[in-house]
């Protein structure tokens, strides 16, 4: 196979602009350090690729999948050199020197570096950004694919194969996770993965600690028992999820905007002695004929948030789920993940959010610019146009 060298050039100084310029904006140079230096992973021996240099080149693949790594890993030092000068060294080394450096440097270092750069930052006046002056986050959740190593494997487990198709089906690993999306930039906060038979709730109640009295929280059917509901309000965030079908709430008090209160028990005796979470239920159809939507609410007070209010703003769900299928996108080239160690798989998976969320960031800049809201932008467009900035050459292997 002939394998075609990108070359650098002009092409290559705007990809430092939007690539690196971005980046580093979002993950400055000393905080990739400080990441570093708070797990004791700085590199040892300086002639090598330094370990800050690495962090950055773990995310611009995810932001170039298509291009040759060793094309990649001289734009990223080229581009740092431009900003920070003499202290980014030169560095060659081969493919097998960076697989053992991003060991050395492990997922650690990527999620601390993620948990603390990536933060909301939709512009207060900006469209879908805020309700009421609170912001509009959204718990979502996926799964991902990974190679079948046996690693991988061990780590993660698999998906349940359904027997029919289990022919056609391809074996491979999967992590799941959960994550808070922010509705006006899509950018995905405080992060979870566990295995793939890691419950739901257990993902959600790690993410839903990440929560303030700012924001205002939207998710679909399956949150609204008893346990996670009183673990995601404790840090005064108002909640707005909808209820399954199953879960029953007794009318206690009949509201104006024709919702009512309700509570949440913890169990049958609870419910005898009327000890529960006070909610407010909202139940509605889009139609006549349409399916009835039932939602669960925090927010008591109906002259505050109308009824009719809350029903639009849960339907802003949509959009945010958007934010999964956009991240999926930058795996263009089969939807996997592409390490073959669990820790890199980690590794990967944080380097992925902080791509995704620098992409978001540089959207919604130009949005607030050119006065528009981020979601009139396409992001697909824009994952499109950053590949073409260099020439096509062959995808490289982690």
């Amino acid at each position: 196979m002939v394998t075609t060298k990108a070359r650098t050039g002009a092409q290559a100084r705007l990809a430092d602009y939007l690539m690196l310029g971005n980046l580093t904006q979002a993950c400055p140079l000393p905080k990739v350090r400080e990441a570093l230096d708070r797990y004791g992973r700085h590199s040892r021996r300086r002639r090598g690729l330094p370990h800050e240099v690495l962090v950055y080149y773990v995310i611009c693949l995810c932001l170039y999948r298509q291009t040759a790594y060793e094309e990649v890993l001289h734009i990223v030092i080229k581009g740092l050199r431009r900003m920070y000068g003499e202290q980014i060294p030169d560095a060659a080394v081969t493919k097998g020197a960076i697989s053992s450096a991003r060991a050395r440097v492990g997922a650690d270092v990527l999620e601390a570096l993620y948990r603390s750069q990536i933060q909301p930052s939709g512009p207060t006046p900006m469209a879908g950004c805020r309700y009421r002056g609170l912001r509009i986050m959204g718990l979502v959740g996926c799964t991902l694919e990974m190679p079948n190593e046996a690693d991988n494997a061990a780590c993660f487990g698999y998906a349940d194969i359904d027997p029919d198709t289990a022919r056609d089906a391809v074996i491979a690993p999967q992590l799941r996770f959960y994550a808070l999306a922010e509705c006006c930039t899509h950018i995905l906060l405080a992060a979870r993965l566990g295995p793939y038979r890691t419950s739901a709730q257990t993902l959600a109640r790690e993410v839903l600690q990440a929560t303030t009295a700012e924001m205002i929280v939207i998710a679909d059917h399956g949150f609204t028992d008893y346990p996670l509901w009183r673990h995601a309000q404790a840090n005064g965030a108002r909640l707005l999820f909808r209820a399954c079908d199953s879960h029953a709430f007794p009318v206690h008090e009949s509201l104006p905007d024709h919702s009512y209160l309700s509570k949440i028990y913890e169990s049958p005796e609870a419910r005898l002695r009327g000890d529960g979470i006070a909610v407010r239920v909202i139940e509605y159809r889009l139609n006549a004929e349409g399916p009835a939507h039932r939602l669960v609410t925090s927010w008591l007070e109906a002259e505050q948030a109308p009824a009719a209010e809350l029903a639009a703003l849960y339907h802003r769900r949509l959009p945010i789920e958007v934010a999964i299928s956009e991240m999926k996108a930058l795996l263009a080239d089969g939807m996997i993940l592409r390490s073959k160690k669990a820790e890199l798989v980690r590794q990967e998976f944080y380097a992925l959010l902080i791509a995704h969320a620098v992409i978001r960031k540089l959207m919604t800049r130009s949005a607030e610019e050119a006065g528009h809201a981020c979601e009139d932008l396409s992001f697909p467009h824009t994952v499109h146009i950053l590949p073409q900035l260099l020439p096509e050459a062959e995808s490289p292997s982690y």
